[in-house]
């Protein structure tokens, strides 16, 4: 659309500038969102680094193909609306952030884990350095008036622990003033899947600042971005609660899924359905967000936030003791994939050099969003056993993590009659009528459903011709 960053700068001078630094799952779909904002024209700028990765999803951007695949109508009607607009630009360059009126935060924070069984600090490293950097390059370029909205995942005390001294200096160094920066923290609830766009634009918000007129300028960004006639805006006393809240909610799911896993084994062994148990309780009010067992938890934040949690606390607050239960459950969902593949083990007997399916590698079904997800573990296990493996999933052509290229074309992986097929995520695709027929007409072989996708009729129907088992259930049928 542009030929460059200046060209784009030059046709929307009439415009405020948004930056979102960071073109991940969430800086992507908030750069779309915040492009399509409901009361104000943006002019939005997309930056990332100059890595081979990122310089292919700025090209895509700016050439007009949405790099991210998902289920959800409207990123392309949000696409398409800013390719007419030419309201959106993509770059690596960081002179970027001095035409901002906003800037937005939305990088990578992620966790090194040593070990899967015991999360005291020792085990596990929290590495601020590029994240550091990438203050440091904001507060460079900056205006000295600019807001500079967080919502990156940080440990709580971030915000004026790091980000506010790191920008402070750079403005001194520039002998600018620092009493008109306005720096805040609102965490998002991106949910990528069929409701991608609405996670950010129709859910409610929590957010706060440094200061009051840090809060107040947070404050009527997002009410042009955020739809407040249907969702609230809640306002915190400071950055470290608003932080402080992010890693609690994921901490809280966290620990139900891992809750969720730990009795999902007691229901295999009891040979019980934990599905319909669960069904049949959440029907209670108080008790409607009770887990479903699964293969394991996936994603950007379930697998480290609380890790993120216990460390701060120990580190900006100098507390002795340790967020037990929080970090317990990351280690119980982070061993998932092995309780998968000991139930296959256990149900089937051994799998050597057995012709291997899986049926998807996103750790979420309907997306193509495989960070940190739990089907790779499972596949490393599996292969110990055999290297007769095909995978496919209709939304990731090449899996980044593996450098596996995915099968496209489900024909080919039924025609490789397996042994065994596992569906290992949640796409809605897996349980149509025509994928259920497919794996139907097949040879007898071996199904195992990681994360309960099939219904009672499925696994039924499936059970006639083969031998079925689903985690957290009982009883294999056969």
């Amino acid at each position: 659309m542009y030929n460059s960053l200046e060209e784009y700068v030059n046709n929307n001078q009439e415009k405020k500038f948004v930056v979102i630094q960071g073109l991940g799952f969430v800086g992507s779909v908030m750069s779309l969102v915040c492009a399509n904002a409901i009361s104000e024209d943006y002019a939005v700028i997309g930056v990332d680094l100059q890595t081979p990765k990122s310089l292919h999803r700025i090209s895509s951007l700016n050439n007009g193909t949405f790099p991210l695949q998902a289920e959800d109508p409207k990123i392309s009607l949000f696409f398409e609306n800013t390719k007419a607009n030419k309201n959106f630009y993509a770059t690596f360059d960081e002179s970027s952030y001095s035409y901002a009126d906003v800037i937005i935060i939305d990088i990578n924070l992620d966790v090194q884990k040593y070990s899967k069984k015991d999360y005291s600090l020792d085990s596990y490293n929290v590495d601020l350095s590029g994240f550091q950097r990438a203050i440091q390059a904001i507060g460079k370029k900056c205006k000295e008036n600019a807001l500079i909205l967080v919502e990156t995942t940080v440990p709580p005390g971030t915000t004026v622990n790091v980000v506010k001294p790191i920008i402070f200096s750079e403005l001194k160094k520039r002998s600018l003033t620092t009493e008109n920066i306005k720096i805040a923290h609102s965490y998002e609830r991106v949910m990528p899947g069929p409701n991608y766009i609405d996670s950010i634009q129709n859910y409610p918000r929590a957010y706060s600042g440094i200061n009051d007129h840090s809060a107040d300028a947070a404050m009527s960004f997002l009410e042009t971005i955020i739809n407040i006639e249907e969702c609230d805006l809640t306002r915190l006393n400071c950055t470290t609660s608003t932080e402080l809240a992010k890693v609690l909610e994921n901490s809280y799911r966290a620990t139900n899924i891992a809750f969720a896993v730990e009795w999902s084994r007691f229901a295999e062994e009891a040979g019980v359905d934990l599905w319909s148990i669960v069904k049949a309780i959440r029907v209670r009010k108080t008790h409607n967000n009770l887990m479903f067992p699964n293969i394991g938890v996936g994603g950007y934040c379930l697998t480290k936030d609380p890790l993120l949690a216990n460390w701060a606390r120990k580190t900006f607050f100098g507390s002795e003791d340790d967020l037990k239960m929080s970090i317990k459950s990351v280690s119980i969902n982070d061993q998932m994939p092995l309780f998968a593949y000991k139930r296959i083990k256990n149900v089937f007997g051994s799998i050597n050099n057995y012709k291997v399916v899986f049926l998807g590698v996103s750790y979420r079904g309907d997306v193509g969003d495989t960070r940190f997800s739990p089907v790779e573990s499972l596949l490393k296990l599996v292969e110990t056993d055999t290297n007769k493996i095909v995978i496919h999933d209709p939304y990731v052509k090449k899996w980044e993590e593996t450098g596996i290229n995915t099968v496209t074309d489900l024909n080919d992986v039924f025609n490789f009659n397996p042994d065994l097929i596992i569906i290992s995520t949640a796409h809605s695709f897996y349980k149509s009528e025509e994928i259920i027929s497919k794996i139907l007409n097949l040879p007898k072989c071996m199904i195992f459903d990681s994360v309960g996708l099939l219904n009672e009729m499925q696994i039924e129907m499936l059970s006639v011709h083969h031998t079925v088992s689903v985690i957290g259930r009982g009883n294999a049928s056969s």
